[in-house]
């Protein structure tokens, strides 16, 4: 099968079509964490798969590219992947890499110490703002060194309290990866910075109760137009842009992984009626809720 970017095709829609003879979901892997160590590592297959665990790429070199969600990225090496629970990806044909993959469930992740939660937020609430970003040589460096000791814990012989030690470097490497992000490098602690971050944590508990920009900025003391102005400059896009990535993201996962109803989801997400949470979810996608569950349905059968 020949892999696509979305630009190749009229709508979404097309693309995804291209999904029903080899869509897989991730297998499920022991103690919901995983550490994965590439060496010049050729990916042969070309299955598509539906993620079904947070998925962390550090890529040190590689060739080829990887497509998440129908956009294309081309692998240049010293760089980051971030793949949310939800999302699907494959590889195209040959890809080689170098580096480190990491796959960690949510009741994993609830081992680590509630500091890194802002980090988390920030990476994988909405992937798509930030799928990919090259690396400093100075944060390259300290990831892999990190990756490297994370990888023989995992490796090693089990010993009392091995998983909750896997888990703070799994929190060190969250608070350096969110740190590397180039929209971060400048002004850690910066009023902006401080502003998006309290958004994406107050976003993360209220999504599916509030989706209107002037209730945030309500709550964070700024105006709709600053918060706007503020998530612009940290994530490309404005305050509205990023609530809608987080409900569509959520729908998503909710749509695959749940048998809540179309219309138990709509009233989940704070929607008056299926058919206003339907129109959302075509308008960011290009497909109805039920088009995106039915890509599901007879999957492993």
């Amino acid at each position: 099968m020949n892999f696509f970017d979305i630009r190749t095709f009229g709508t979404i829609r097309e693309a995804y079509n291209m999904y029903d003879e080899v869509l897989i979901f991730d297998k499920e892997i022991k103690d919901s964490f995983q550490v994965v160590k590439l060496d010049h590592s050729v990916l042969e297959k070309t299955d598509v798969v539906s993620v079904t665990y947070n998925r962390v790429l550090i890529v040190h070199e590689g060739n080829g590219s990887i497509i998440i969600d129908g956009k294309q990225f081309h692998i240049q090496g010293a760089e980051v992947f971030v793949i949310s629970k939800g999302q699907i990806f494959s590889f195209s044909h040959p890809t080689q890499l170098s580096g480190f993959e990491l796959s960690f469930g949510d009741c994993f992740w609830e081992k680590t110490p509630s500091s890194a939660s802002n980090c988390k937020l920030l990476l994988f609430n909405d992937a798509a703002l930030h799928q990919n970003f090259p690396l400093q040589e100075k944060d390259f460096t300290e990831l892999i060194g990190v990756c490297e000791i994370l990888f023989r814990e995992y490796e090693g012989a089990d010993y009392p309290n091995k998983l909750d030690a896997m888990a703070a470097y799994l929190k060190i490497l969250m608070i350096k990866l969110a740190n590397a992000m180039p929209s971060f490098q400048d002004g850690i602690d910066d009023f902006d910075n401080q502003i998006y971050r309290r958004f994406l944590e107050l976003l993360s508990q209220q999504y599916n109760k509030m989706h209107d920009v002037l209730y945030y900025a309500e709550q964070l003391s700024v105006s709709p137009r600053k918060l706007s102005d503020i998530s612009k400059k940290k994530s490309g896009k404005g305050a509205k842009e990023v609530i809608a990535g987080q409900v569509i993201a959520e729908s998503k996962r909710l749509l695959q992984f749940s048998a809540k109803t179309i219309k138990e989801i709509a009233y989940h997400l704070a929607f008056s009626t299926p058919e206003q949470f339907s129109h959302f979810f075509k308008k960011h996608t290009d497909i109805s809720p039920l088009e995106y569950r039915r890509m599901f349905v007879n999957i492993g059968r």
